[in-house]
């Protein structure tokens, strides 16, 4: 059986020789720093991950001096994390056991923009991404709150859904990711190509079964949005009107948020800027269909407090409308205050506000409710981003049982195996292709649960059980 070796036997004075001419960091509170990534939010995966630092770091600046990193790695039966901007929520870029860790940030070119794509090097970030597609007259399908920092390739690897998902699905939807290239672990690393569906054999794998290289995703026509806040004076009022948002055939949306009374209180840029002490929808709506917007609002009880360009949102000093919204919602109360985590909820029901209602009654006074709108398969979808004040797991668990018994589910957020958040099973697919990529098992060690009861196995015997 190959694996990691054990990190006491590796000299890594040698290793930072034979990784030259690549830029290497051995200074240990840096290393410690990119060893880090948002776990934090989860005081369960704070306490398991806290202390798990990698060696050294490598910061490769071109594909071949990935591949040389890669083959360095092989030779030594090296650990390796790659890492991107470390936006993770899950512990995705932390080296469970320690080794080399790879920062992709280098690696950030943008390689061609066309009719409806772009390609970009895999350590590029979403915001130049965007930045480079506006005067081609593109934006992005999608991005994460965070992409100020978060890199595409990182986004591939660990993400799912983010700012665009509500007109244009989740990044796993066919077309969205059009292809990617991603390297081997092996003597002499190969570089392979995944494209259209097959593309989905390495995203959301967290970095398991191959060093994503190169990402072509799908662009959309750039439209004029207006950040808009409305707020409510009931949370079923502000949901039903999120849903109406979001499934209506007169106004086109790109985000579609709300945000229980209790944590906007903890968004003190907003303060004077919208009423207090009220529920509040966070919108992106093109310019053309603010007059239908306004009507939704009124129609629905509620009141359009804020609704700027971007220039007016900056000369006001008030912050994007997306980081109000999915994770940057948790992250704006962890500013303030540490004791609060959250979790990851699928609403049975998107269009049944009144179950929504029910099981925040139900839950009690240290469960706040947040949901976010996206359309899977065609179909308008939404989730819970609760903020949860933790006590202790005993109670995280009995709020899980909650939603559960109601008919929610749980993609746990207090995990750090791939398989125990979203997947809830092992994907073989994944572990069939990290079979031929890393057949050591070299890449993201400790992240999958799964990979030891297949890792002697072919790629084609993984593959089948993945059918059975």
């Amino acid at each position: 059986m190959t694996g990691p070796a054990n990190r006491s036997d590796i000299d890594w004075t040698e290793v930072a020789e034979a990784l030259a001419p690549v830029e290497v960091i051995d200074e240990t509170v840096l290393v410690r720093k990119r060893s880090r990534d948002f776990f934090w939010y989860s005081p369960i995966l704070n306490a398991q991950l806290k202390k798990c630092f990698g060696d050294l770091v490598a910061c490769p600046g071109t594909r071949e001096e990935m591949a040389h990193c890669l083959a360095v790695a092989h030779a030594r039966d090296l650990p390796v994390v790659l890492r991107g901007g470390g936006t993770g929520n899950y512990g995705q870029a932390v080296p469970l056991m320690g080794g080399l860790i790879i920062e992709t940030t280098g690696m950030n070119r943008i390689l061609e923009i066309g009719e409806g794509f772009v390609r970009v090097e895999a350590g590029a970030l979403m915001a130049d991404i965007n930045a480079a597609l506006a005067p081609e007259g593109w934006e992005m399908a999608m991005f994460p709150s965070t992409q100020d920092i978060a890199t595409i390739g990182g986004f591939v690897a660990g993400g799912s859904a983010g700012i665009g998902s509500i007109a244009n699905g989740a990044l796993r939807e066919p077309g969205n990711i059009i292809g990617l290239k991603a390297l081997s672990v092996e003597a002499t690393p190969q570089e392979h190509v995944f494209e259209g569906e097959d593309a989905l054999q390495v995203h959301h794998a967290w970095g398991l079964n191959g060093a994503i290289t190169e990402v072509t995703l799908r662009t959309v026509p750039l439209r004029d949005w207006i950040g808009c806040m409305a707020t409510f004076d009931s949370y079923r009022a502000c949901y039903a009107a999120g849903y109406a948002l979001a499934v209506s055939d007169r106004i086109g949306r790109k985000l579609s948020s709300t945000v229980d009374a209790r944590i906007v209180d903890y968004f003190p840029r907003l303060k004077g800027h919208i009423r207090s002490e009220k529920h509040l929808l966070v919108a992106l709506v093109p310019r053309e269909d603010m007059d239908a917007f306004e009507e939704l609002i009124a129609e629905r009880g509620g009141t359009v407090d804020l609704a700027l360009t971007d220039e007016e949102r900056q000369e006001k000093a008030i912050p994007h409308v997306f980081e109000f919204a999915y994770n940057h919602t948790t992250l704006q109360v962890l500013k303030a205050d540490r004791s609060a985590t959250y979790q990851q909820i699928g609403v049975p029901d998107a269009s049944d506000d009144g179950a929504v209602a029910a099981i925040a009654e139900k839950l009690g006074d240290d469960v706040w409710p947040h949901h976010e709108f996206a359309r899977l398969d065609g179909k308008v979808v939404a989730f819970d981003l609760p903020i949860i004040w933790f006590r202790d797991e005993a109670r995280l668990r009995e709020i899980d049982a909650t939603y559960a018994a109601a008919g929610f589910s749980v993609a746990d957020a207090h995990t750090y195996h791939v398989e125990g958040g979203g997947l809830k099973n092992a994907d073989y697919r994944h572990l069939a292709w990290k079979k031929r990529m890393d057949p050591k098992g070299l890449l993201n060690p400790g992240k999958s649960q799964a990979w030891d009861e297949v890792r002697d196995l072919s790629p084609e015997a993984i593959e089948a059980k993945a059918k059975g």
